[in-house]
């Protein structure tokens, strides 16, 4: 567990091309209300008899039917470009650990654009069949996703198609700002659904596209009360590293079965507003997470292990959690 040393002064100086996190989730709402698949996910509450808190579980399992909260995230963006005029001539490339491919597939087939989706060899093969499902032409490249968005970022360059990753780097923010942007919808709901400001909010973290978003809304909300705390594999301790040194790190380690959070370098867009918004980063063995959420089928909320991460954080008995505590998770995709 890392104290964030940077909250109190406003959060890193990281360079001033990168932009915060936006909170503008009133525009989101505005265009997922002309979506015919879009509907508020539900707000779980369940009863840790260990603590006796009440927890409280935004569940991502069916956002849009894609299983994921990234749902909201690149399928917005090319929703945003398509106000702007046609597209079917536009070729949107990225790479995926597999959710962030299925948003980009499908926001492309609906407004009549192509997808190209980078995979690296780890990510499962059910994930590829999905994305050609949807339309999208897969290739695999490189043993890890930062592997696969190079080769990505390459094909954009080569080829003339718009890179869209949920990532950003000096030099790349706009799209990845309009992506984070989609996911205030996310934060926004979760806001009206509690019943009060939490204690405790639990934010997984890969990139730190989500967890990025989500606490820059939830401190516009609830201001400095809650405190918030960012979960990554320890085998990716990206955005932990990052804060612990002071500045954007690569990280290596061996791949993690929280895949959707294996990511070895983080977002300066979410790097930068989590370093002014979450309180503490905290990192989880595969075990330990693999063994939390074989018990969340007892509150219906089965998952995988990168959908149940920040959960199986607030469970773990390290936190200072009591019968009168409120606290806030994301299950962020389906098992």
């Amino acid at each position: 567990m890392l104290q964030n040393p940077h909250r109190a002064s406003g959060g890193l100086q990281v360079d001033p091309s990168i932009p915060t996190p936006s909170t503008a989730a009133q525009r989101v709402m505005t265009l997922l209300s002309r979506c015919p698949d879009y509907a508020v996910t539900p707000m779980a509450q369940i009863n840790d008899p260990r603590t006796g808190a009440s927890i409280y579980v935004k569940d991502e399992r069916n956002r849009m039917g894609l299983g994921s909260f990234k749902a909201l995230g690149a399928a917005y963006v090319i929703a945003c470009a398509a106000q702007q005029g046609d597209i079917s001539d536009q070729t949107y490339v990225t790479a995926s650990a597999g959710n962030h491919g299925l948003s980009v597939a499908a926001g492309a087939k609906v407004f009549g654009a192509r997808a190209v989706i980078y995979l690296s060899d780890t990510v499962p093969e059910g994930f590829a069949e999905r994305l050609r499902d949807i339309g999208a032409t897969v290739v695999r490249a490189g043993q890890d996703y930062e592997a696969s968005m190079q080769a990505a970022a390459s094909a954009a360059t080569e080829n003339g198609w718009t890179l869209l990753s949920d990532s950003s780097w000096i030099g790349y923010t706009e799209l990845p700002h309009i992506l984070m942007e989609g996911y205030t919808a996310l934060a926004a709901e979760a806001i009206d659904q509690m019943p009060k400001a939490p204690d405790f909010i639990f934010l997984q973290a890969g990139v730190g596209g989500l967890a990025g978003s989500a606490a820059a809304c939830f401190r516009d909300a609830w201001g400095d009360h809650p405190t918030i705390v960012v979960v990554e594999p320890n085998a990716a301790p990206a955005l932990y590293q990052s804060i612990q040194r002071g500045h954007a790190v690569s990280t290596t380690g061996p791949v993690s079965s929280m895949g959707r959070l294996d990511c070895k370098e983080p977002s300066l867009i979410a790097l930068k507003g989590l370093s002014r918004d979450a309180d503490l980063f905290y990192l989880m063995s595969d075990a330990a997470v693999e063994t939390a959420i074989a018990n969340f089928a007892d509150w219906d909320l089965t998952t995988s292990p990168s959908g149940g991460a920040g959960l199986a954080a607030c469970l773990s008995g390290d936190f200072d959690i009591g019968p009168d505590s409120t606290v806030l998770c994301i299950i962020s995709e389906g098992a």
